[in-house]
């Protein structure tokens, strides 16, 4: 059923609570009415929320040190108030849990993805002070997995133990170098209690888009008699019609609908839907019209086209933002980060756990795609086991209903890495290619949500699953695997769900950030359990690549510079990957980052920190991302090729300049030209074109000396401002430290604060630092002679701070007193 928002503008409630919990050894109580007895130090606990974070509050556990949580049962218990037929619903709870009211026993569940409902009809009892007592028990996951059950196949070097492919539970805490340790456990998602029966019983709604004309299909369910029921979105209705007791059927055209556009190539349009029954209005959200298709053959490289326009997909994996109370309160601000760089797609990984339902409503207002994993990774599940089979089909059942309004949400994929896992160990296809990604769950989504796409398995769809140019793959060919950054075009790669792997030192402007030589610092960085390297050595690797440094020594004895360069080249190697992707000529139509957040502190994947702030990568993919787009490629002996890029509904008359110069400023090339550029469009110039005549732009032929250390390339707009630029090094990338005339000064008058910040010769790395003040850009390259100015996103006055450059002498600082 379509998620129900309100009736009558009353949304369902949180069951008041207070809520307690108390733990207990694994099966020391068979129901509630042991507690007394076994049970007798209670604490409150927050619902929704897990007994990790109740541990927390209560001064009883850390996310430090976290100790084990599963190998105890936890109690939870609470009053209810109602009277009368009611309907309890449970969005989600992690993971073998039992249900009592009043002691008798009314649900057993096994899986944490799944919602369940109770229908009750609660009478006062004796005591009508205390109500209906509820308990729920979390039984200890431990014991579970200790007991005897058939084992795979094959068995995943990542996750431990083995026993876990038979549990519908998120993988989180039991991957070992991958993420923190923490335990999941309780009732994670709210847990809520409406009158029943609902007038609306079911409602199944289908939004598409033909031409210009959007429709709005419904099924719905409602008990008993009703005289009208009427569906209402984008401010026009249809009177739906009974076509059998209690089913009400219609369909409401909308001509000329504002259709639902990724961000980066349109307006996320969203119209409310409601359906009026007998003159109750039941609030169902709003949606978006959109149409998702392949522009080519999965086999040839996944690529997708919203509306008939090609989409080049970016973006990042997304990760729980609370990993310990698994709450979404920080989800809002997390996806606008995502936009605000420019992803126009999240993955949620088959390693984690389905995100909350306002997950989804965000993303369709910010204009996101999401590729959503089901949960299901690496093991070899047991698909042939009917009760297996079976809740699986409930929880995409499920997972589908409660997002069937979601524009958004565009391709469902049948989980992770759990056919790459099986090949890499030398399984043919015949084991790894099961029949539930290739079958069972195409035809189920075809018959609930079948404008999705569905792709069996990331990676899949090559000869091998992991085939980096054929259907989706996990392309760590630049990154874990320490390739040269010209693999990165060497791959032709198709699609990669996952990439770009580097442990990403946070800002030092983080609070509690850490030293190198702190003897914790190791335990930060994220691995690969079993392999002899980690990904801060593939970090150092594009270091002594890019700056011809030993990292070894230079982190022994200058550490801050190490951070600086590595922070650097971090970036360097994003925007250079992307620039090569986004090529007209390129075969590959998507990269999504591995990962948006970090899971815990220290140096992790995320290109945001867990405080929420972005790193250095994040500022290299806002600049890699960007919709109006220049970049700059090597092209060896046909010099240097310049690609342009619009992806807005408009047609554009820009302004484009190349410019090659020594370190110090002096010109050796310059040209520039007006260019126009269609909507949704790319086009391609070599420096032959831009310049007239030959210039050795890539220091390829050699014929002498080379006289240029850098080229620009920059777009502007009508009025002149610059839009985007770009740089190519011929050579090693100068960065000793000399005096380069970088200057900063206030912009008076600007109606958000702003920096001018300038240079007399080329400044590499310019970094703005400002504790307490986020900057719109960092870690930016600054031509020789030019400026950019630096504004500061919802500061009211200019904060205090300085600007350095990685081969910059002097820092200029700027802010009161200076």
């Amino acid at each position: 059923m379509a998620r129900l928002r309100s009736i009558g503008g009353v949304a369902p409630r949180a069951v008041a609570g207070p809520w307690r919990l108390a733990l207990t050894p694994p099966g020391a109580c068979a129901g509630p009415g042991d507690l007394v007895e076994r049970a007798t130090d209670w604490i409150p606990a927050p619902v929704p929320g897990t007994v990790a974070a109740a541990l927390r509050d209560a001064g009883r556990w850390s996310e430090a040190a976290p100790t084990p949580i599963h190998d105890r049962d936890a109690w939870y218990r609470t009053s209810l108030r109602e009277t009368g037929p009611v309907r309890l619903r449970f969005e989600g709870l992690a993971t073998l849990a039992e249900i009592w009211l009043d002691g008798v026993p009314v649900l057993v569940t096994r899986s944490m993805f799944e919602a369940y409902v109770i229908d009750a009809d609660l009478r006062p009892g004796t005591d009508l002070a205390s109500g209906t007592d509820l308990a729920l028990c979390f039984r200890s996951l431990t014991a579970q997995l200790e007991r005897p059950s058939k084992r795979g196949r094959w068995r995943p070097r990542m996750v431990t133990p083995g026993a876990l492919r038979h549990v519908r539970t998120s993988l989180l805490g039991f991957m070992p170098g991958w993420c923190p340790a923490i335990d999941c456990v309780g009732p994670y998602r709210p847990v809520t209690v409406e009158p029943a029966p609902s007038r609306l019983a079911e409602a199944d709604l289908r939004a598409s888009l033909d031409g210009a004309t959007g429709s709005l299909a419904a099924r719905l369910r409602i008990p008993g008699r009703a005289a009208s029921v009427t569906l209402r979105c984008d401010g026009r209705e249809v009177h739906l019609t009974e076509a059998e007791p209690g089913l009400f059927v219609g369909t409401l055209e909308l001509p000329g609908v504002a259709p639902w556009w990724p961000h980066t190539h349109g307006t996320p349009h969203l119209h409310p839907v409601t359906v009026d029954i007998d003159g109750m209005p039941f609030d169902l959200g709003r949606t978006g019209f959109r149409t998702l298709s392949l522009t080519r053959p999965f086999e040839a490289g996944l690529a997708l086209a919203v509306n008939g326009v090609p989409i080049f997909c970016r973006g990042a994996n997304w990760m729980p933002t609370d990993l310990v109370g698994l709450g979404s309160e920080e989800d809002a601000a997390l996806v606008a980060l995502a936009r605000e760089a420019g992803m126009n797609m999240l993955r949620v990984s088959g390693t984690t756990l389905y995100p909350s339902s306002a997950f989804f409503d965000h993303c369709d207002a910010a204009g996101l795609l999401v590729w959503q994993d089901l949960m299901l990774a690496n093991f070899d599940y047991p698909h042939d086991d009917p009760d297996f089979a079976a809740s699986l089909a409930r929880e995409v059942a499920g997972f589908l209903d409660r997002t069937q309004l979601a524009p958004s949400l565009a391709v469902l994929c049948g989980g992770s890495e759990v056919w790459q896992q099986a090949a890499m160990l030398g399984a043919p296809c015949s084991v790894w290619a099961d029949a539930f990604c290739a079958e069972t769950l195409p035809a189920q989504v075809a018959t609930m949500r079948p404008d999705l796409l569905v792709v069996p398995n990331s990676p899949s769809g090559g000869d091998l699953p992991f085939s980096v140019s054929a259907g989706c793959t996990h392309y760590y060919g630049v990154g874990a695997y320490r390739r040269p950054l010209e693999d990165a075009r060497r791959a032709e790669l198709g699609f990669a769900t996952e990439c770009l792997a580097f442990a990403n030192l946070p800002d030092p402007e983080t609070p509690g950030g850490m030293d190198p030589s702190d003897p914790a610092w190791d335990a930060g960085i994220p691995r690969d359990r079993g392999a002899d390297w980690d990904f801060e050595q593939v970090r150092d690797h594009y270091v002594a690549l890019l700056y011809g440094v030993d990292p070894a020594t230079l982190r022994a004895t200058d550490p801050q510079r190490y951070l600086e360069l590595g922070r650097a080249a971090v970036a360097e190697v994003m925007e250079a990957t992307f620039a090569e992707w986004r090529r007209a000529r390129s075969p590959t139509a998507g990269g999504l980052v591995w990962f948006l957040r970090d899971l815990g502190p220290g140096t992790g994947w995320g290109v945001i920190d867990r405080t929420q702030a972005p790193k250095s990568g994040w500022y290299a993919l806002k600049r890699a991302f960007r919709p109006v787009q220049v970049t700059l490629s090597d092209e060896g002996l046909n010099g240097l090729h310049l690609h342009v890029h619009n992806e807005t509904a408009e047609a554009l008359t820009l302004g484009l300049r190349l410019t090659f110069a020594d370190r110090t400023g002096r010109v050796a090339a310059k040209a520039e030209r007006a260019v126009a550029i269609g909507p949704r469009a790319s086009l391609t110039l070599s420096s032959s074109e831009m310049l007239g005549r030959f210039f050795d732009a890539t220091d390829a032929y050699r014929f002498g000396p080379r006289i240029h250390d850098v080229a620009q390339a920059c777009l502007t707009d009508a009025s002149g401002t610059g839009l985007a630029e770009s740089f190519h090094f011929p050579g090693p990338r100068p960065i000793a430290r000399t005096a380069i005339g970088l200057r900063v000064e206030p912009v008076a008058g600007a109606r958000t604060p702003t920096l001018r910040i300038t240079t007399d010769h080329l400044a590499l790395g310019v970094r703005v630092k400002s504790p307490g003040a986020r900057p719109c850009d960092n870690g930016f390259h600054l031509a020789p002679g030019t400026e950019r100015f630096v504004t500061f996103p919802g500061a009211h006055h200019l904060p205090q701070g300085e600007v350095s450059a990685l081969n910059s002498q002097d820092i200029a600082r700027f802010g009161h007193g200076v």
